[in-house]
């Protein structure tokens, strides 16, 4: 249906001021769900063309969420419509969310962190690196030497020769040491109530413990893998191009030492239940996170009974 671009604004009756309706604000909320931005925009569309059907000036917050869930169901699907409601429970909760997201160097972390913050609206993006970059500032070389060097490099400044395998020892050593940054930030997360997520290769199960925040925070830790070898050392030569000051010649010459990483992370998250996510599709590994996080909030809700946020949405559809 073909809109004159001078359509009259819809009023959201209870909220303040009785603001307008607006597509971008809402697209956000549903991106939350592991919907695409340009996918969102155009269910929120949707909902603005349903809303002018309406012919009414202004609608309540219950009637404009049981829409958007009707329009989400029709062009997306059932399981997208659940997510909206299923966010609404992690709102509902009034406790921050802290994902955690671990891996090997070269795995995706980086970008899958920062495009889930701008869907989830999480402001804070702290990466382990930024942590060591801290602590070398304090520690001297001589004092702690494997904060000095890359996480795969660490075990090439040991002390000593370790009997076993010093990619493993020196990366263990190093990620002990920014676990204690880690803890930190977590903390501060739970203090604040402000959500954030953390990434980077220092995310490793077994080296935080997350059951003292239990109660304060709702954690999503996930670990992130490249299983083939190909693909893996082609995203090296990727960063190359894309970053000079990062050439991929040190990155390949150390890769066997990031695959046996990438084994023990893997190993650690099976053993202590974490999940672990083979990185092969962007869209898929956004979409897997968000459905663990929704997946915790509804575990969380059950524990903790909050608003019937899918009642109310329709009571609001019936009106």
């Amino acid at each position: 249906m073909t809109r004159d671009a001078k359509s009259p604004y819809i009023l959201i009756s209870d909220r303040e001021t009785g603001l307008p309706y607006s597509k971008g604000l809402m697209a956000s909320q549903v991106m939350v769900t592991g919907l695409s931005p340009v996918r969102a925009y155009q269910v929120a569309e949707a909902v603005e063309d349903r809303l002018l059907d309406l012919g009414r000036p202004s609608v309540t917050s219950g009637e404009l969420d049981a829409l958007a869930l009707e329009v989400l169901e029709d062009l997306a699907g059932e399981r997208y419509a659940k997510n909206l409601v299923r966010w609404h429970e992690v709102e509902a909760l009034d406790i921050p969310l802290v994902v955690l997201i671990g891996g090997t160097t070269g795995v995706g972390k980086s970008t899958v962190a920062t495009q889930l913050a701008a869907r989830l609206g999480i402001v804070r993006v702290v990466a382990s690196d930024a942590v060591r970059e801290v602590m070398r500032a304090m520690f001297s070389r001589q004092l702690m030497p494997s904060l000095h060097a890359s996480s795969f490099e660490a075990g090439s400044v040991l002390r000593e020769p370790p009997g076993r395998d010093a990619a493993i020892v020196g990366f263990r050593e190093q990620t002990a040491a920014v676990a204690v940054g880690i803890h930190a930030l977590i903390d501060r997360a739970a203090v604040e109530g402000t959500s954030i997520i953390l990434e980077g290769a220092h995310i490793v199960p077994g080296f935080f413990e997350l059951t003292q925040w239990q109660e304060r925070i709702l954690a999503v830790p996930v670990i992130f893998t490249v299983e083939d070898e190909d693909v893996h050392r082609s995203h090296f030569v990727a960063r190359w191009a894309d970053q000079a000051g990062r050439p991929a010649a040190r990155y390949l010459a150390g890769f066997e030492n990031i695959r046996r990483i990438q084994r023990y992370v893997k190993s650690q998250a099976l053993a202590h239940s974490v999940p672990v996510i083979p990185n092969y599709d962007f869209d898929h590994s956004i979409a897997t996170v968000i459905d663990l996080v929704m997946e915790k909030a509804t575990e969380r809700a059950v524990q903790v009974p909050g608003p019937d946020v899918a009642g109310r949405a329709r009571e609001g559809s019936h009106r």
